[in-house]
């Protein structure tokens, strides 16, 4: 019987000591994250069908603006990815996780944000190009 240890792949480094690779300020990014989608959202109610394209302003206008604080955060050097939902709050439970490996300086920030009409989920990556 093979050892737990004998099924994985040998570790590689990581990191190069001589090359620092540049670090990406999640805590930054999530305190940002949770004020832009409480002050935008605060007041915001789940439109009837003909208003259903303010939804997808919401989602559009969220992403933007963080992938843009992202930017100002770390301009070089990291690739980003923000994601953004928005659904109507029927009172049903809902969960978001996310974590990501692969490179240590990769992060990811998520924030959820619901009131009793809506649930946003906004999950945000910044990955090390390069």
């Amino acid at each position: 019987m093979a050892s737990a240890s004998g099924m994985r792949s040998p570790t590689t480094p990581r990191s190069d000591a001589a090359s620092p690779r540049p670090k990406f300020d999640s805590d930054l990014l999530k305190a940002y994250m949770k004020k832009l989608l409480q002050t935008t959202l605060q007041t915001a109610v789940w439109p009837d069908v003909r208003d259903r394209p303010r939804v997808k302003e919401w989602m559009k206008d969220i992403g933007e603006r963080v992938k843009e604080r992202m930017l100002e955060i770390q301009p070089r050097g990291f690739k980003y990815i923000v994601l953004t939902q928005i659904n109507e709050n029927l009172g049903q439970g809902g969960r978001a996780d996310m974590v990501c490996h692969w490179e240590d300086s990769d992060v990811v920030a998520q924030e959820v944000f619901f009131n009793d009409s809506i649930i946003c989920v906004c999950i945000a990556f910044a990955i090390r190009s390069g």
